[in-house]
């Protein structure tokens, strides 16, 4: 459990089941941060592609490196969605006192996962809760229903 808490890994593969769920709403074009043994989608960028240096088109699934490089990833799919080019599914630590979640989650949509999930690759459930955050252009308010 202690590199659990440690930063000897970032990286925490996505379950497919709960990968599954989703990929049925949304169909998703692009995994914008994968290894090619664990892409979620048939399009997806690698480290050595580095996703922060790609466009982002369609709807893309994002369940990014969860270390200090994640409020990269997340300001990237905030400006990939302002494009009008992208909708952003991505799965983080609920981590709200953060800076990146109060900069770049803002009015999106938010589920907060209920319990612990068991990423790819380790035995126990992770020792932080999460959340999937559903990035889109907003509606214009006289599309909003009062």
């Amino acid at each position: 459990m202690s590199v659990h808490f440690s930063s000897a890994s970032d990286l925490w593969a996505t379950p497919q089941d709960f990968f599954d769920r989703y990929n049925k709403i949304w169909k998703f074009d692009l995994d914008v941060c994968a290894l090619p043994e664990n892409a979620k989608c048939a399009k997806y960028f690698t480290p050595e592609q580095d996703g922060l240096k790609q466009e982002w088109k369609g709807v893309c699934w994002m369940n990014p490196p969860y270390g200090r490089e994640i409020g990269k990833w997340m300001k990237k799919a905030h400006e990939s969605v302002l494009t009008d080019q992208a909708i952003v599914i991505a799965l983080v630590p609920s981590r709200t006192d953060t800076a990146w979640w109060h900069d770049y989650v803002g009015f999106s949509r938010v589920e907060f996962i209920r319990g612990r999930l068991k990423f790819g690759g380790h035995r126990n459930s992770a020792p932080f809760p999460s959340a999937v955050v559903t990035m889109q252009t907003p509606l214009g308010a006289h599309n909003l229903k009062r």
